[in-house]
C-alpha cells in the first residue's frame, strides 16, 4: 500500500477516534434526567406536527433514564475511541465500533432524516469505520470462507 493512502488512513483513524472520544465525554458532561423532566419536555411537543421531535426526545431520554446505559455507551465510545488510536489495536477499535458507528448513523436516518448536514456527517464516519475494518480484511477474511472439511 502507498504511503500516502497509509497516511490516509493513520489520518482517518485518528479523526473517527477523535470524534468518539469527544462524543463520549459528552455523554458524562450532563446531568441525570428525572422522569419528571422527560414528561415536561415531552408535553411541549406532544402536537402531532411534532412528532418526530418527541420520538427523538423519549428515545435520548429513555436511554439516560436507564441510569446506566448512557454511561455505558460513552465509556465505549471513550475506550474504542482510544483503541482506535493507538497503532497496534487499532483495527479492534475500529471493529468494535462498527455497530455504533452504524447505530448512530441510523438514529440519524430514521429520526432526524431533516438534519442533512447530521445525516451527511453520521453518515462519512459510518464509512470511515467501514473503510478501516475493510483494509484489514486479511486479518478477518478466513472467518467468512470456511473450507470444507476433507
Amino acid at each position: 500500500m502507498g504511503k500516502s493512502i497509509s497516511i490516509l488512513f493513520i489520518i482517518l483513524r485518528l479523526f473517527l477516534g477523535g470524534f468518539m472520544i469527544y462524543g463520549g465525554v459528552q455523554k458524562f458532561q450532563s446531568p441525570p434526567i428525572t422522569p419528571i423532566e422527560v414528561l415536561e419536555k415531552a408535553n411541549k411537543f406532544s402536537s402531532p406536527e411534532n412528532e418526530p421531535t418527541l420520538q427523538k426526545i423519549l428515545y435520548i431520554s429513555g436511554v439516560k433514564q436507564t441510569g446506566y446505559f448512557w454511561q455505558v455507551l460513552g465509556f465505549c465510545e471513550l475506550l474504542f475511541g482510544f483503541l482506535l488510536i493507538i497503532q497496534i489495536t487499532g483495527f479492534v477499535g475500529s471493529l468494535f465500533l462498527l455497530p455504533m458507528t452504524l447505530h448512530i448513523f441510523l438514529f440519524h436516518l430514521f429520526l432526524e432524516a431533516d438534519e442533512v448536514g447530521e445525516l451527511i456527517q453520521t453518515g462519512g464516519l459510518f464509512a470511515i469505520n467501514i473503510a478501516l475494518v475493510l483494509k484489514e480484511k486479511e486479518k478477518w477474511k478466513h472467518l467468512l470462507w470456511i473450507k470444507p472439511f476433507q
